[in-house]
């Protein structure tokens, strides 16, 4: 259901009077046949709207891929049983075995394919680090563009 980051060595360093910077991304691939387990203080589902809210200590797995946060919106299409977006708010965080992702918010849009984290934006990969205010990833291609005072470590060597 959700590709994700694998943070590569692809980064294209922006000045500082532009806070912009464009991140490759390997599109690590969850295995999408895997079951997909919910874990939350509380449930609950509006019919007539088509969504669905996991609040409280809210912590979803699917293969290698765990992610955590205080809300997660489920919002279905509309002609459809399919979901359409997961929106997750109260501290966001995505954790492969390798990256790691955290942010205030994120929104996921399955139709297009782009998952936008907002609000203190840290990527990790072993000892390197790459924040922003916003990231936007193409979950399709593993491309994406950090934008709002970009900062970046990286460790060389075998540091």
């Amino acid at each position: 259901m959700i590709k994700l980051i694998a943070l590569c060595t692809g980064l294209l360093l922006a000045s500082s009077a532009v806070a912009q910077t464009n991140v490759a991304l390997g599109g690590l691939t969850v295995d999408t046949s895997a079951a997909i387990e919910v874990t939350a203080d509380s449930l609950s589902v509006d019919q007539d709207t088509g969504m669905a809210v996991f609040d409280g200590n809210v912590i979803i797995g699917q293969g290698d891929l765990r992610v955590t946060a205080g809300r997660v919106e489920v919002v279905y299409g509309s002609d459809t049983s399919q979901i359409a977006r997961l929106v997750a708010s109260g501290g966001v965080t995505f954790v492969t075995a390798t990256e790691a992702a955290e942010a205030q918010e994120a929104d996921y849009d399955i139709e297009t394919g782009f998952l936008v984290l907002t609000g203190d934006v840290l990527l990790t990969q072993g000892s390197s680090a790459i924040s922003a205010g916003r990231m936007r990833i193409n979950v399709t291609d593993g491309t994406a563009t950090m934008d709002g005072r970009v900062r970046t470590i990286l460790q060389q060597g075998d540091n």
